[in-house]
């Protein structure tokens, strides 16, 4: 880790406003799903797109730009929508755009002036250009994301795929400025812990990731309204009757590629959702287990207390999501799981960041 300095602080608060504004920017991005508002700018217009429509008249013809570009999610699901309505589902992507402007401005301006005082080092300055490639990665498949929903007779949304690849690369993002903030100028890690526990955490963050990929399908397919049920998976028909029943009628790509009609491609990815929660539970509580039984640093009750907390939290808002999605996702309660899911992910960075193997004596991540 890098020491601490007095410019550094300055380094390290800048650092700190990018973890939080890419925070709020991915939890409105899934706000922005939730609200099938993604659709509703029909172009990618970096400059001019700043400002929404200022008049009526602009408002109309942003409005029919929709309703012709975005023709099977218009007539589907907000066919009869007037133009207030309309204005709100534009609000959220539109937000969702100007925060991520914002962010530039937010990291440029004073990138600059560091660099100018001669205040970032050639470390931190390779991993702020990881930082760079990464939020523009996401932009780019942001906008690939929502061609795939655009002048398309056969998709009501975005592709959930693209939605994905837009979701990791968001994540990773968030995941990487943070542990860059943790590590720049900071005081030495608070512990030593065995390489089998260090083992855990890691897995317990690559299981996380996929989960959040996972949560991606569950948002894109909109599958938490297949079976809305806790503890059961369904009532009536089960999951397994039914995946038996379309695996004898036959199993093809095309149901994957073309899953809006494909209910148990979505059951399906509800049961992975579901099932991975559970083997990432498992994970964390075998590592904080360890932990107590083999680690004895002063930060070990805190890391412990963060962690139950914050996995705690996600199992309930998971649990209440998929229990309150009976006809429509409760956008609120689902925004607020997508947000615990980067809460879990913050407290996961955190305590890595802050450990030490005991044979290599080395810090964790690099």
């Amino acid at each position: 880790m890098e020491k601490q300095n007095g410019s550094s602080r300055a380094v390290r608060l800048w650092l700190f406003i990018g973890v939080v504004m890419v925070f709020f920017q991915v939890v409105l991005g899934g706000i922005t799903r939730l609200t099938d508002s993604g659709l509703s700018i029909t172009e990618w217009a970096v400059i001019q797109g700043v400002l929404p429509p200022m008049n009526e008249q602009a408002w109309q013809q942003a409005f029919e730009a929709y309703k012709q570009a975005a023709a099977r999610q218009y007539e589907t699901v907000h066919r009869g929508m007037d133009l207030q309505a309309f204005k709100y589902i534009y609000f959220w992507e539109y937000l969702h755009r100007l925060w991520a402007r914002s962010m530039g401005m937010v990291f440029l301006l004073p990138f600059l002036w560091f660099w100018y005082r001669g205040m970032i080092s050639r470390a931190l300055m390779k991993r702020l250009g990881v930082v760079i490639l990464l939020a523009s990665l996401a932009a780019v498949f942001g906008w690939i994301m929502v061609k795939s929903g655009l002048n398309d007779d056969k998709r009501t949304w975005v592709s959930a795929y693209k939605l994905v690849v837009h979701l990791l690369i968001a994540t990773a993002l968030y995941a990487y400025l943070l542990w860059t903030w943790r590590t720049y100028g900071s005081s030495p890690s608070s512990g030593k812990v065995p390489a089998s526990v260090l083992r855990l955490y890691k897995w317990g963050l690559a299981v996380l990731f996929l989960q959040i990929a996972l949560g991606g399908l569950m948002a894109g397919m909109r599958a938490a309204l297949v079976f809305p049920f806790f503890p059961a998976i369904s009532h009536g028909q089960s999951l397994f009757a039914l995946l038996a029943q379309q695996t004898q009628s036959g199993v093809s790509l095309q149901n994957f590629i073309d899953y809006e009609p494909a209910i148990w491609v979505k059951a399906l990815v509800q049961l992975l959702h579901r099932g991975v929660a559970w083997l990432l539970v498992a994970l964390l509580c075998t590592a904080l287990w360890k932990s107590r039984r083999q680690s004895s640093y002063k930060k070990r009750a805190i890391h412990a207390k963060m962690l139950i907390s914050a996995l705690s939290l996600q199992v309930l808002l998971g649990i209440f999501t998929v229990m309150h999605s009976v006809g429509r996702i409760p956008v609120d309660i689902a925004a607020m799981h997508q947000a615990g899911a980067l809460l879990l992910l913050g407290v996961l960075v955190y305590i890595l960041s802050e450990l030490k193997s005991e044979e290599s004596g080395q810090e964790v991540l690099s």
